[in-house]
């Protein structure tokens, strides 16, 4: 590592360090404060566990009277996924967990309104029809981890399971979250904390301890086409999709407010620094390990990146120009190239921009986040040309 040097652009003062073989990915993450709107961001790159970047910039709040420091952290919407995805996956390892195994046979409710054979992959593959529940959710009652997940034990699922996926966007992690939870006696951020943050010291909570909230920075919303447009577009949308992405609606509004911090969403709430990001992706990219540290087997690192299946997802599938593939817990890069040119990286994206990269074969996890939010569940651009610098210097 170079030592650190401050960089600054008309646009923002960025700070950290960067390794000159990567001279690329700081000039990318310039031209997203100069050319492409970003307020405040992070990103940090490893490449076989050895930081190669870490850099920080910008403004932690809309009214820009707060610096992006050091140890900002911010709420990384689905990003969240792929820590979750590490819990169930950590459970297999351990034989706690058979992911082919019924979802009934560790939560019984869930048996209901034939869903009895379900298998655990479904819900980590976005492939249980449970995208979104059908009843209308309140935010009040979508905060009430009981309520939430009794509902989907009812539900019956809007498509027959396994068929297609079909992006689970909040549900994902009510879902996953309980199978833990019955498996372990332990929400997933407690089990995540006492498991893998906690030893591994990275900065990532899901949900946000009251104490840490003076650290956070402020979502803002995304620019986005006006109230008629969006509802035209969303009108046009499969029932089980519009479920999905609205089913309770949030946004920058919601995920800057106490009550959402003090929630367990292991879906979309996860709050940290780029560092932990790239932390919590590195344990895949380096097939298991952490440092010296062995967090899963490498059987266990490569089973996650199983695909299940490619198709044009239910929700997500007018975004891309492609079919896409999950596997179990995380999306594989395929034909889109969401995670570099290597077909089997993998990784995940956070609504309006953030980033979690694992590519076991270059050895490589970058994490990257944000606060002004872009349109996209996906893809952001910001992100991609931080992905392809991060690939050009490899």
């Amino acid at each position: 590592m170079s030592e650190p040097d401050p960089v600054r652009s008309p646009a923002a003062t960025i700070e950290g360090q960067c390794d000159p073989r990567f001279a690329a990915v700081r000039d990318a993450f310039e031209a997203n404060f100069r050319d492409r709107d970003e307020l405040g961001a992070a990103v940090t790159v490893q490449v076989h566990g050895e930081t190669v970047v870490d850099l920080w910039g910008g403004w932690a709040d809309a009214a820009r009277t707060r610096r992006w420091e050091r140890d900002t952290v911010v709420n990384v919407w689905s990003t969240t996924k792929g820590a979750t995805a590490l819990c169930a996956h950590l459970l297999a390892d351990r034989g706690l967990l058979d992911l082919d195994a019924p979802v009934a046979t560790y939560w019984p409710e869930f048996g209901a309104a034939g869903k009895e054979t379900l298998p655990v992959r479904f819900l980590l593959s976005h492939r249980a029809g449970l995208s979104g529940l059908r009843e209308p959710l309140s935010l009040a009652e979508f905060y009430d981890w009981e309520t939430t997940t009794a509902r989907l034990a009812a539900m019956e699922p809007w498509w027959e399971p396994g068929t297609r996926s079909g992006y689970h966007a909040l549900t994902y992690g009510f879902l996953v979250g309980e199978v833990i939870r019955r498996v372990t006696g332990q929400l997933p951020g407690a089990f995540l904390h006492e498991e893998v943050t906690g030893p591994l010291d990275l900065d990532f909570t899901i949900g946000l301890p009251e104490k840490e909230a003076p650290r956070a920075a402020e979502l803002v919303h995304p620019r986005v086409a006006s109230s008629s447009e969006q509802a035209a577009l969303f009108a046009q949308l499969d029932p089980a999709a519009q479920a999905a992405l609205a089913n309770p609606p949030v946004g920058a509004t919601e995920a800057n407010s106490a009550p959402w911090r003090a929630a367990e969403v292991p879906a979309a709430n996860g709050h940290g620094t780029a560092r932990a990001v790239a932390g919590l992706y590195g344990v895949f990219a380096r097939r298991g390990r952490s440092g010296e540290r062995v967090v899963l087997s490498e059987r266990a690192a490569e089973r996650a990146r199983e695909g299940q299946g490619s198709c044009r997802d239910l929700v997500l599938g007018a975004g891309f120009a492609h079919d896409t593939e999950c596997a179990l817990g995380l999306w594989l890069s395929g034909p889109n190239a969401s995670y570099g040119p290597n077909p089997r990286a993998f990784g995940h994206d956070g609504f309006g921009g953030s980033c979690g990269l694992a590519d076991p074969e270059a050895g490589l996890s970058l994490g990257y986040v944000m606060n002004r939010m872009g349109p996209r569940i996906a893809d952001d651009p910001r992100k991609m040309a931080l992905v392809e610098a991060a690939y050009a210097a490899l």
